[in-house]
């Protein structure tokens, strides 16, 4: 421990030494004040011995704001029931919500701010959620569990939301029509292959998923297991033509061998 101590402290002092060398050679042309990299590797220094600290901290903070945001809401839940609890919840992460019955929308402005006139609809579930571009995930599907008429899902272009949280979307096999996952980056077969459950499903986007390989085998595969879902952002022939055009060069060189 002690060995490793010594080390890192040798390490932030010969990138003290560094900036305080390069800030002395600095010093002798007045004209040239000290770099925004020297300066920043001068601070680092004087309050953390390893900038490892500083990248582990950050990520650490990252995964304690995504934690917090998707936190189950029971007090809220407890004084004004399930509906204005998820309510309250979709509003917390910047997303739009629309009751059942209702045409109005409550989404945040910009600022994230919001009306609270949601409370007066304690009676009304939700039937309509757009939580595109937030931090949503597998947890946080806590707060929306009781929505049993919930129609239409979008998490269009969410970055948490994976496979673990398209295998929870069973809770809603009996009331979900729409689903967009759209532009989500950790979706990959194994999520898609889940949504079989989704019987009720009937329009399907899956535009820009980096980790699905041969999208259009996984629509044909979805279209057999969810007949009646209209699939879009996928065509059949993606992910299909590299294997056509071996099939073809197989087939030719089959022809000219047996010629």
């Amino acid at each position: 421990m002690a060995l490793c101590r010594l080390m890192q402290s040798n390490s932030c002092a010969r990138i003290c030494l560094s900036v305080t060398r390069h800030s002395s050679n600095i010093a002798h042309a007045p004209s040239a004040p000290l770099s925004l990299r020297s300066k920043v590797l001068l601070r680092l220094c004087q309050h953390f011995y390893d900038v490892e600290q500083l990248v582990s901290w950050s990520s650490w903070l990252k995964n304690w704001s995504t934690r917090q945001k998707n936190t189950y809401y029971g007090y809220t839940q407890k004084q004004y029931g399930d509906n204005i609890a998820a309510a309250f919840y979709i509003l917390s992460l910047k997303g739009g919500f629309r009751f059942e019955g209702q045409s109005e929308w409550f989404r945040p402005n910009k600022k994230g701010k919001f009306s609270w006139d949601f409370i007066n609809f304690q009676d009304l579930s939700i039937e309509e959620v757009d939580v595109s571009g937030t931090v949503i995930n597998y947890n946080g599907l806590d707060n929306l569990v009781s929505q049993k008429n919930l129609r239409t899902l979008s998490v269009q272009g969410c970055p948490v939301v994976d496979d673990w949280f398209l295998s929870r979307l069973h809770i809603f096999q009996d009331s979900l029509e729409e689903l967009n996952l759209s532009g989500c980056p950790c979706v990959s077969v194994g999520g898609l292959a889940s949504l079989h459950h989704l019987r009720k499903l009937r329009r399907l986007d899956l535009s820009s998923l980096p980790r699905v390989q041969n999208p259009g085998l996984v629509r044909i595969m979805l279209e057999e297991v969810l007949p009646h879902c209209h699939i879009t952002g996928v065509e059949y022939h993606e992910g299909l033509q590299a294997g056509h055009v071996d099939g073809n060069s197989e087939a030719t060189s089959a022809k000219e061998t047996g010629a």
